[in-house]
């Protein structure tokens, strides 16, 4: 069985036991996520979302957080002039190891919802 869910603006197909390098979350090592925006679930029986799929989850441990590699950029800017700029930039990354897809009783799990780090905090989301 596999599903196709989406995170930090990306989608990604995963089977049980996968381990993911995705946009940084606000969790820690350790910590269970729950991933509730999956477009399909494959398999026996195929169910297409549209646009996603009722009920359905995918669950995954935080196995660390850590930094990509450094993409350095270069901007020369005119001729006859000695403008020159270097800037390097290294991505926080979360790595998870997914541990279950539900089909459905996503709700009912009482597991934390995964979240990127720059988003509102759970008090003023409820408020």
């Amino acid at each position: 069985m596999f599903a196709v869910m989406k995170t930090g603006g990306k989608q990604y197909k995963v089977r049980s036991g996968d381990e993911l390098r995705i946009e940084k979350l606000a969790a820690t090592a350790g910590e269970t996520v729950q991933f509730n925006d999956v477009l399909m679930i494959g398999g026996d029986n195929t169910v297409l979302g549209a646009p996603l799929v009722d009920g359905a989850a995918v669950q995954a441990e935080v196995v660390d957080v850590v930094k990509a590699d450094k993409v350095i950029t270069f901007v020369k800017r005119r001729r006859k002039h000695s403008s020159k700029r270097t800037r390097g930039h290294r991505q926080q990354l979360t790595v998870v190891r997914i541990t279950e897809i539900l089909t459905s009783g996503a709700d009912a799990t009482g597991v934390k919802v995964a979240s990127g780090a720059g988003s509102a905090p759970a008090e003023a989301a409820e408020a």
